[in-house]
């Protein structure tokens, strides 16, 4: 196995885990506040690195107070809304639905950068659409709960995307270690004002809650993030993406080892969709390229 297989799969497993450590926590904090407090170590564990370093450079900050505020808002609100979505559906299905992501990176490029809508990639956002839909209406007492779970990934994954947008068109030129840093930092922010105003914010008691919130924070954010970046300069974003594609696939793995919970029949026919389209998207806006060249 060469190094770039090795780091892929390391990669397909620490992210496939983000919704796993959301149910774990689930038990013990509301979705917010764990939220907060797993956000909170990992920007410690950032800022400790950048300092032993002497990467810090606050001019970073300051000169980027704005664009840091809004890009923190929005993965507040994803996180947030991801971890409270696992209140009402099971992280197998809410990963499948998290796909959709790609899917709002293509309209954000048609509706802001101005891209062309391929017919292949036409085909596949109406596919994944279908997806969602297949599986937020279900038949069932779950329905209304399968919808709001649905909701919430998908508020989840727009904000995500959206974040991802503003990221590449505004701070592709900053210093890695700073950008990572003030984002995380920024993040932690807003999710302490989430948690609070929603009156969530209560302090974790207990060594177990303490633990998992230290493995969530080091795999989930520090580990998770860096093999991202890792991957993303060996491999181009079209096959990042596909790759990624199977990652609900270990997600649902972990959630039945470890909760003895699955999606259901339905939820799988509707998530297989989700992939499908997604795979057709990338592949068509990789095909588009290779012509333009």
């Amino acid at each position: 196995m060469n190094k770039s297989t090795a780091v892929v799969i390391a990669l397909l497993l620490v992210d496939s885990l983000h919704l796993i450590f959301a149910r774990l926590l689930l038990p013990y904090l509301p979705p917010t506040s764990s939220s907060f407090y797993y956000m909170t170590i990992a920007t410690v564990q950032i800022a400790l690195y950048a300092a032993v370093r002497r990467q810090i450079d606050w001019h970073v900050f300051r000169d980027n107070a704005k664009f840091f505020l809004v890009i923190g808002f929005l993965i507040a609100t994803a996180t947030a809304t991801s971890y409270t979505a696992v209140v009402y559906i099971d992280p197998g299905t809410a990963s499948l639905i998290a796909r959709m992501s790609t899917i709002f990176a293509l309209g954000f490029g048609i509706f802001w950068l101005k891209e062309r809508f391929v017919r292949g990639e036409k085909i596949g956002a109406a596919i994944a659409v279908g997806g969602v839909f297949i599986i937020s209406f279900q038949p069932g007492g779950r329905s209304d709960l399968l919808w709001l779970g649905t909701m919430l990934v998908l508020v989840s994954t727009f904000c995500y995307a959206l974040h991802a947008a503003i990221v590449k068109k505004f701070g592709g030129e900053m210093d890695f270690t700073n950008f990572f840093l003030f984002r995380m930092a920024s993040s932690s922010l807003f999710l302490l004002i989430f948690a609070a105003g929603r009156g969530e914010l209560v302090w974790p008691e207990g060594r177990e809650v303490w633990l998992i919130l230290l493995l969530t924070a080091t795999v989930n954010v520090t580990i998770s993030r860096s093999l991202y970046y890792i991957v993303l300069r060996r491999f181009k974003l079209s096959i990042l993406t596909i790759i990624l594609t199977l990652s609900p696939v270990i997600t649902i793995l972990w959630s039945m080892a470890l909760f003895d919970e699955r999606p259901s029949l339905q939820g799988l026919l509707g998530g297989t969709a989700v992939i499908l389209g997604v795979i057709l998207v990338t592949m068509s806006k990789r095909t588009e390229k290779q012509a333009v060249r």
